[in-house]
């Protein structure tokens, strides 16, 4: 499972890859770290170059990186101490960190801030998965290409005091609220995952249908990287409290009612990056970009006060156990 950084952005759940890859730790050797470093100093000056122009950010969402926490690692050569052959599917991963992300203040915005996150990442191979990006998958297939069973995930909401002054008093603040479902993914190659996800607001009626692909790119050096597509509907529930207007609503904004219905709401592609900085220590960057459709691209909302197009960037520093 590739490790992101960044919490659910806006209301949306963000999925990844839940196979087992062995992060090469053991390639960064102490007599190996500073060339290590240099090379993540060097793709962090190309990208900072990269990204002076507004222009070039899509360019950079397919250059720069963030997630690979990567399941179970051997010792450096390959065995237990008694021996044995050792898999990553006999051991734990725990991954923690903290880092910031640049999101749109709420979904669908023009605006964007800064906000500090915390990194959490679990897994015990073909048992459970449980971090600050993906929730808490459980594994109950436990099959070698197949995987599924039990979804929750926590997705961020929509403050008041985000909306600009004219929609804080219209618009409807959403509290962040707790997601739960199933997944099934399928490992088609030992580079490409496809999955899907369906879930349902624990406090709410919102639903939610997710189809995912991820594919591990092969690594350049110490970076190891994946791009991942997404494409979300919701139900009209959910559409209706994101992106709807009553008649009062829209009156007051002078703009025209909403009601939208179930239908597609977002498709993304986020290209994911892990970079070591030692054996135990490493940088994970995200750049994702989001592009809201149907009912959900043609709100007032969105039309006249925010954007269909959405970027989210993040960056941390983790600690593997």
């Amino acid at each position: 499972m590739c490790a992101g950084v960044r919490p659910t952005t806006a209301g949306h759940a963000a999925h990844r890859s839940t196979r087992d890859r062995s992060l090469q730790w053991q390639r960064c050797q102490q007599g190996q770290q500073g060339t290590a470093l240099m090379n993540l100093l060097s793709w962090f000056r190309r990208g900072a170059d990269v990204c002076a122009a507004p222009t070039a950010l899509l360019a950079c969402l397919l250059l720069v990186a963030a997630p690979v926490a990567r399941a179970g690692e051997s010792d450096s050569d390959g065995k237990n101490p008694d021996g044995q052959s050792r898999t990553g599917k006999d051991s734990i991963t725990v991954m923690v960190g903290a880092g910031y992300e640049h999101i749109p203040t709420w979904i669908g915005s023009r605006a964007y801030r800064y906000q500090a996150v915390p990194y959490v990442y679990v897994e015990w191979p073909d048992h459970f998965t449980l971090s600050t990006v993906d929730g808490l998958r459980v594994d109950l297939i436990r099959g070698e290409q197949w995987h599924g069973g039990p979804y929750a995930n926590y997705i961020w909401g929509r403050n008041r005091s985000e909306l600009s002054k004219r929609l804080q008093r219209v618009i409807l603040p959403i509290s962040p609220h707790v997601q739960a479902g199933g997944y099934v993914e399928y490992q088609a190659t030992s580079h490409l995952s496809v999955g899907s996800t369906l879930s349902h607001d624990t406090k709410d009626s919102g639903a939610y249908f997710d189809v995912y692909a991820d594919y591990e790119l092969p690594a350049i050096g110490y970076l190891q990287h994946s791009f991942e597509w997404q494409w979300q509907a919701m139900n009209g529930q959910a559409m209706r409290r994101f992106f709807g207007l009553t008649a009062k609503q829209a009156r007051r904004l002078r703009v025209k009612s909403w009601q939208p219905g179930t239908g597609s709401q977002q498709m993304s592609l986020e290209y994911d990056a892990f970079m070591p900085t030692s054996l135990h220590t490493g940088i994970v960057l995200g750049l994702n970009y989001s592009e809201l459709l149907g009912a959900a691209s043609e709100s007032p909302i969105v039309r006249r006060y925010g954007s269909s197009h959405q970027f989210t960037t993040s960056l941390a520093f983790v600690y593997r156990f």
